[in-house]
């Protein structure tokens, strides 16, 4: 790429973020400004990084991640709080394993034929491979993490940290190994938690099977079932003890189809009545009510399945078939027994595993699982009583909900990849010990021939203590001591159940305090169309990808304004456009004020004679200083998109599109009073205020400032440790905002009819302009106007006499004023009155529209003063709009 000359020192035309990002990101990180300093006068800003999987790359949920807690880490950092903000990376038990077991089965192999140690050392190197790409994609993300304290799940500190946890719980009796139905899945080869498991809607079937009576008694008694697989794992079937239509049958014992095993017929509670025939057979070792109901009833429990879900040596004449074609295969048998009675459509839910999507089979099975009532219990109170907030608040009624149904954790995993689980087995007296350290020989028998646990645990167990491990629990430590509680647990929504609530209850448990007192949920990323971002849709962004083409600021940009707390986002080009064009735009205006400033030395000598500011100086002053009020007042109240917006309309809206124009003439005239005191101030404020959202970009402005300036201006080596604005409200200026307001719409409405009517932008046009009692002053900026709209002569007056304007002239209706552009030979006067007519219906729907929303109740109670305000005010001004559009099209 080619670029023109340009004056050596002076800023290039145009922003090129590729030059600039790692330059100062390399700088940031060499001066050392992420590591906090541990201040004990201080509270500090806490945040843990939700550790991303090593599994691959970053994905633009993780991008969003980044971005929010970036934002608030550099926010709180520019405010003076030693701010930490700890990343790491989570080893993904069992979706690392599944990557790695696919890359083994190109080349031939799996994890048996290779064993465990020589699989695990495998996984490892890539596993060691990923982490280096995603610390450097975070980099590329501008995130001030402390990459002094990274920390892995499976590094020595947070190992001992998950033997520990495991091993008070044990201590406690709340872990315990019992015979319970298990999630399986048969193609990654483990349990799974409740959380795991996705539920799908599948169009199967309802077969009802005749159970012939037993001990030679007539007749049969029919069941339905969705898996006629499982009939070889029955041993009961069950009625409800108040149906009357099987009382008779109760004691009873019927013929098992296909296995010829003889069960009875029992009565249970559990057993609804309006299902099937009401009669329902019971496999306890492969339903999770049944195993309940065979608990109850001291039924046997018969597994049919292997791991790999074929049959085993129960299943009788169908062992070794794959679980669906026994189905098939016991169907046809029935069938030609005369057993399967009919089959009807039936839509049901079937769980399928998150990761590999297989149907999962209930097993079971002896496993380890966490009590978790106990736990649950401590972590309600602290989100009832108001220790911990939940943003936004409804999901705290979801997180209530689901902790006061809480069932127990199945927390072992039948992997190789993990923290194994801390307990041993003594094969001389069956003694089970947990220890945090490897014993050497059993604690009851002194014998030296024991085991560990082959299992390994849940990665969310690990992930559970993620804000105190990563401190240094259990050690007394210098970080957990200051640190812990944390200040934000700042995480997409979708994983409130998986990990948040899980960290509550271990931070609870293990520290006895709350791990941290406010959860951000974000929400999701959608396409432009409203489709959730995957790879078999083919709308995946790329944030690497896509911060190379359109710069990291942009980025960040259009992944955090207008954006709200748990409302999902669309990700679509013109964001990203508009995230560059305003980078863009800022260069534009750095430029401009940069290139017209005097020398160092001379810059001082610009004082206000005096101390007496122009009107338009008063003006944008008092903006700025609004806009770091209601910006502070927003980020305190975690409204990061409605910030951003706030702070985009300011800089665009009102610094780059007017006030500049208007110093643009001032400097022109070369008046006694400069402007570039005013725009080095609002500029420099600026951008201090955007730096946490656009690190980048404003780090590169207020450096091309900085050197152009004296010493004495700023004494920050850098914008990231330069303190964040506070407004000074005395430089809030009414009068001033009114007037200049008043000029703005005033130049705003003749560009618009100009583009409207396509007037050329060389043609001058007359004006009339009639401001009431604004009028001496609005008149003080005559070529202001006259410049800026292209209107020449404009001429002010007070009041419109009756009867104007006449046919031939146009009038805008304006806020504050009215403007009256003679349009004879220049426009169709009979399309301005159908222009009028129209204007007014619009204007008269959104006042209808703003009506219905002021009077509705809900709106009321929910949206937020301001809000409320806001809306208010902007009806008032609609309706004296209108009223004055039906003025004018009356005459």
């Amino acid at each position: 790429m080619t670029h023109s000359a340009q004056v050596p020192g002076e800023m290039p035309k145009a922003y090129e973020s590729a030059n600039v990002e790692q330059k100062w990101y390399r700088f940031w990180l060499g001066k050392g400004y992420f590591t906090p300093t541990i201040d004990p006068k201080k509270k500090p800003f806490v945040i843990i990084m939700p550790p991303p999987n090593v599994t691959g790359e970053l994905h633009i949920g993780h991008a969003l991640t980044a971005t929010l807690e970036d934002i608030m880490t550099r926010w709180h950092r520019m405010r003076g709080e030693p701010s930490l903000w700890l990343p790491g990376v989570d080893h993904a038990g069992i979706a690392t394993q599944v990557v790695v077991e696919q890359m083994l089965a190109q080349e031939g192999l799996d994890r048996h034929k290779l064993g465990r140690e020589e699989t695990q050392k495998r996984i490892k190197q890539w596993a060691d491979s990923r982490r280096h790409t995603i610390t450097e994609q975070h980099q590329r993300l501008g995130a001030s993490c402390d990459w002094n304290r990274e920390c892995y799940t499976l590094d020595e500190g947070p190992s001992r940290a998950v033997r520990a946890a495991f091993v008070r719980l044990f201590n406690k009796g709340l872990v315990y190994r019992g015979e319970r139905i298990i999630n399986w899945c048969p193609r990654c080869a483990t349990a799974l938690s409740d959380l795991e498991v996705g539920h799908k809607e599948i169009a199967g079937n309802l077969y009802y099977v005749r159970y012939p009576m037993a001990e030679g008694g007539e007749g049969f008694i029919t069941v339905a079932t969705t898996r006629p697989e499982t009939i070889l794992g029955d041993t009961a079937v069950a009625v409800n003890p108040k149906d009357k239509r099987f009382k008779a049958m109760v004691g009873k014992k019927v013929i098992l189809p296909a296995v010829k095993r003889v069960i009875p017929i029992i009565a249970d509670e559990a057993v609804d009545p309006e299902f099937g025939t009401g009669a329902v057979k019971i496999t306890p070792a492969h339903d999770p009510v049944d195993f309940d109901v065979a608990q109850r009833g001291g039924l046997a429990l018969v597994n049919i399945l292997n791991p790999d879900a074929t049959m085993n040596e129960n299943a009788g004449p169908y062992v070794g078939q794959d679980r669906f074609a026994c189905r098939k295969a016991i169907l046809a048998d029935l069938e030609k027994e005369g057993q399967l009675e009919k089959i009807e459509p039936y839509v049901h839910s079937v769980g399928h595993c998150d990761r590999c999507q297989t149907v999962i089979e209930p097993i079971a099975s002896q496993q380890w699982f966490i009590r978790m009532p106990p736990l649950a219990e401590p972590a309600i109170k602290a989100v009832t009583g108001g220790r911990i907030k939940i943003i936004p608040d409804r999901f705290t009624k979801t997180y209530l909900n689901w902790m006061e149904d809480i069932r127990d954790w199945c927390i072992s995993r039948q992997l190789w990849w993990g923290h194994r689980i801390p307990v041993w087995y003594c094969r001389g007296c069956g003694e089970l010990t947990a220890a945090v350290d490897e014993p050497k020989s059993c604690p009851k028998c002194s014998s030296a021939d024991i085991e560990q646990d082959l299992d390994v645990l849940d990665t969310w167990f690990s992930s559970a203590l993620w804000t105190h491990s990563t401190l240094g629990w259990p050690d007394d430590t210098e970080d957990l001591r200051y640190f812990y509680p944390t200040s934000v647990m700042e995480t997409g929504y979708d994983i409130l159940f998986f990990w948040v609530a899980r960290m509550i209850m271990m931070g609870l448990e293990d520290t006895g305090d709350i791990p941290f007192d406010t959860i951000y949920l974000h929400g999701l990323i959608r396409d432009e169309k409203g489709e959730k971002m995957s790879k078999v849709r083919g709308n995946v962004l790329n944030p690497i990808d896509t911060l190379e083409q359109y710069g990291t600021d942009a980025l960040r940009f259009s992944l955090s304004t207008g954006t709200s707390a748990g409302n999902d986002i669309k990700l679509t080009r013109s964001r990203l456009e508009a995230g560059r064009n305003f980078a863009n735009k800022l260069w534009n205006a750095t430029r401009f004020i940069v290139r017209n400033l005097p020398l160092p030395e001379q810059f001082e000598l610009l004082a206000v004679p005096g101390g007496e500011h122009p009107r338009e100086d008063r003006w944008i002053l008092s903006r700025l200083n609004r806009t770091v009020t209601s910006v502070t007042t927003l980020m305190s109240d975690f409204q990061f998109g409605e910030a951003l917006r706030q702070i985009y309309e300011f800089l665009w809206g009102e610094f780059c599109d007017w006030y500049i124009e208007f110093a643009k003439i001032r400097l022109h005239r070369a008046e006694e009073v400069s402007p570039l005191p005013v725009l080095v101030h609002v500029l420099e404020t600026s951008l201090r205020l955007l730096h946490p959202y656009m690190p980048f970009v404003t780090e590169e402005l207020w450096q091309n400032l900085k050197k152009r300036l004296p010493s004495s201006w700023q004494d920050s080596e850098s914008i990231m440790i330069s303190a964040y604005p506070v407004a000074d409200e005395t430089a809030v200026d009414p009068g001033a905002e009114e007037i200049m307001g008043g000029i703005v719409d005033i130049i705003h409405s003749i560009r618009n009819a100009r583009a409207q009517y396509k007037i050329a932008s060389n043609r001058w046009l007359e004006a009339e302009i009639y401001a009431g009692e604004l009028t001496p002053a609005v008149a003080a900026y005559q070529e202001t106007i006259q410049t800026l709209a292209r209107v020449k002569p404009a001429a002010f007056l007070a009041k419109r006499l009756e009867g104007q304007p006449g046919e031939d002239a146009l009038a805008l209706i304006l806020k504050q004023a009215d403007v009256v552009i003679p349009m004879a030979g220049i426009v169709d006067l009979a399309a301005e009155r159908k222009r009028l007519q129209k204007e007014i219906e619009q204007i008269q729907a959104e006042v209808t529209r703003l009506q219905a929303l002021l009077g509705d109740k809900t709106f009321l109670a929910k949206a937020p003063a301001v809000v409320v305000a806001k809306e208010r005010q902007k009806l008032d001004t609609l309706i004296d709009k209108l009223a004055r559009l039906k003025q004018q099209r009356a005459k």
